[in-house]
C-alpha cells in the first residue's frame, strides 16, 4: 500500500465517524455504487453520485494503482413493466434505450474513463445469483418461500437497523411495507415473487417470477467484488430500506461476514423548495440541461458543495458555473504561450483526502488562478499553470481547450461569421469609423457574444 494512501478520510455512515481508509486488498480497493432504474431519463439529482463518487474513483485509482468499481443498472422493475405495457414493448426495449441515454448522459457529465466504473452489471444477467442467494438465505433459516413469494426474514438478523439506526416502528414506517397475510413479521421483505402471463420472469424453485428489488445489488456485488467490499456508496435516500436490507441479506448470506467496510451517501438535490424527485414533479432531466447548458458548468455546479449537504440546484447556480469557468478558462487562454506540464498541487489532494471536500478543492483552483493572473515571471507562470491543469484533471474540469469552452455551442459557420464581424469592427476603428464599430459590437452584444480588448487582440465569448 501507498504510505500517503492512510491520508483519506472518508465519513462513514456505518459508524457515523470520519475514519482513515484503507482497502483489504492494498493493489486493488472495491467500491459499488447503486445505479439508476432505467425506465426513463434521469434527473440532475440522480448524476451527484455518479460525478462525486467518480471523483473518488479516481483518486482510489491515483492512490493504490487500481480499482474494481461497479456501479449497477437496473432493468427489471415495477415501473419498467409498467412503461414496457403501456407501449405494448418487451421490458428490453425500454431499459435499452434509456440505459444507453444514461449512459450518454453520464459521459457529456464527464462520468467517463478514470471517472467511470469497470463494470456496469445489469440486473437481468444475474438471474442465477441471485436465485444462488436466496436458496443459501433459506437454508440459513434467514427466509421463507410463502405463496410462491420468497421473503427475508428480519427477526433472524440481529444487526437490522444498525445502517440507519432506526427503531423497529419508524422502520416499518419508512419501508411502506407491504401488508401480506403470508408474511411472518410486518417487516419481512420481498426477495422473489410470482409474475403472471404479462409480467416478465424466470424459473426459479419458488415458479415463475422476479426478484425484489434489494436482493439485485446484494447478488452483483458479491458476483463482481466478492463478499466483503470497501465502499458502497449511494443516495442518502437509499440508506432506509434498500442499503439496510442489502446489509441483512448479504451478511446473513455470507456466515455474517461484513457487507461493506465504509458506507458513503450524498445528500440530496433541492430544488424549488422541495427534494427533487420524479414523485415531486420538480425534476431538471440531464438529457436537456446537456442540451441547454455547458456540461462542465454542470458538473462544476454538482460539485460546489460537499457531497454530503444538499445542494440547492437553481439556473443562477448554472449560471454562476458558468462564470467562474469563464475566468478559469480566461486564465488558461491568457497562459496560452506558457509551456507546462500536468500535476496535481498536494493543496488539492489535501482537500480530497478530507472526505472528499470538492468545495475547498475548487477554492484552491480559484486561489491558483488568482496567483497566475498576477504572475509575473515565465517560471512562476508556467508553474502556477502546470497546478491549474492538474487541479482541474482531478475533478474532470478544465480538460478542453479554452478556444473551445468560448466558442460552445457554435457550429464553424457561425464561428466564421462572428469573426468576420471582430474583424470588420477592427477595420473600421482603423479608419476611424466608430459608429460602425460600435454597431457591431452592439450587434454582436444582442446575439450574446461579449467582446474583450486585450493587448493580445480581440477575444470573444459567448454569454
Amino acid at each position: 500500500m501507498n504510505p500517503s494512501s492512510s491520508r483519506l478520510h472518508l465519513h462513514n455512515t456505518l459508524t457515523r465517524r470520519l475514519e482513515p481508509f484503507a482497502p483489504l486488498d492494498a493493489a486493488c480497493p472495491t467500491m459499488y455504487v447503486c445505479g439508476p432504474t432505467v425506465y426513463n431519463y434521469v434527473h440532475i439529482g440522480n448524476a451527484r453520485g455518479p460525478v462525486v463518487f467518480g471523483v473518488l474513483a479516481a483518486l482510489l485509482r491515483r492512490r493504490f494503482g487500481g480499482l474494481r468499481y461497479a456501479r449497477n443498472i437496473t432493468d427489471v422493475d415495477d415501473k419498467i413493466n409498467a412503461a414496457a405495457r403501456d407501449l405494448g414493448v418487451p421490458i428490453a426495449t425500454i431499459t435499452d434505450q434509456y440505459a444507453a441515454a444514461y449512459r450518454d448522459d453520464m459521459a457529456a457529465l464527464g462520468v467517463s474513463g478514470e471517472f467511470a466504473p469497470d463494470i456496469e452489471p445489469a440486473a437481468t444477467a444475474h438471474m442465477p445469483q441471485m436465485i444462488a442467494m436466496i436458496e443459501r438465505l433459506i437454508a440459513d433459516g434467514h427466509a421463507y418461500a410463502a405463496e410462491g413469494h420468497v421473503l427475508f426474514a428480519v427477526s433472524s438478523f440481529d444487526g437490522y437497523g444498525k445502517l440507519s439506526r432506526r427503531d423497529t416502528e419508524e422502520m416499518l414506517a419508512g419501508a411502506r411495507v407491504e401488508v401480506a397475510p403470508y408474511k411472518r413479521d410486518a417487516g419481512d421483505f420481498v426477495l422473489w415473487k410470482p409474475s403472471g402471463d404479462d409480467l416478465p420472469g424466470w424459473d426459479s424453485p419458488w415458479g415463475r417470477g422476479r426478484p425484489g428489488w434489494h436482493i439485485e445489488c446484494s447478488a452483483m456485488a458479491e458476483a463482481h467484488l466478492g463478499e466483503t467490499i470497501d465502499i458502497h456508496a449511494g443516495g442518502v435516500d437509499l440508506q432506509f430500506p434498500h442499503h439496510e436490507n442489502e446489509v441483512a441479506q448479504s451478511e446473513c448470506a455470507h456466515g455474517g461476514a461484513p457487507f461493506a467496510r465504509f458506507w458513503l451517501h450524498n445528500g440530496m438535490l433541492n430544488f424549488g423548495g422541495a427534494k427533487m424527485a420524479k414523485s415531486v414533479g420538480n425534476i431538471q432531466r440531464v438529457h436537456d440541461l446537456v442540451r441547454q447548458h455547458p456540461p462542465e458548468a454542470l458538473r462544476y455546479a454538482l460539485l460546489s458543495a460537499h457531497y454530503r449537504q444538499p445542494l440547492e440546484w437553481s439556473d443562477g447556480l448554472i449560471e454562476q458555473s458558468v462564470r467562474t469557468l469563464d475566468r478559469l478558462y480566461g486564465t488558461l487562454r491568457d497562459l496560452a504561450e506558457v509551456e507546462a506540464d500536468v500535476a496535481i498541487p498536494g493543496s488539492i489532494e489535501a482537500a480530497l483526502d478530507d472526505d472528499l471536500n470538492t468545495p475547498q478543492a475548487l477554492a484552491e483552483i480559484a486561489r491558483i488562478a488568482g496567483e497566475a493572473r498576477r504572475a509575473d515571471s515565465a517560471a512562476e507562470k508556467a508553474r502556477l499553470k502546470t497546478e491549474l491543469l492538474g487541479a482541474g484533471r482531478v475533478l474532470g474540469l478544465l480538460q478542453q481547450a479554452p478556444a473551445d469552452w468560448f466558442a460552445r455551442g457554435a457550429g464553424n459557420d457561425d464561428d466564421a461569421r462572428i469573426q468576420g464581424l471582430i474583424d470588420e469592427r477592427i477595420e473600421a476603428k482603423k479608419s476611424r469609423d466608430f459608429a460602425r464599430a460600435d454597431a457591431i459590437r452592439q450587434q454582436l452584444a444582442d446575439e450574446g457574444i461579449l467582446l474583450e480588448d486585450t493587448p493580445q487582440g480581440v477575444r470573444w465569448k459567448r454569454a
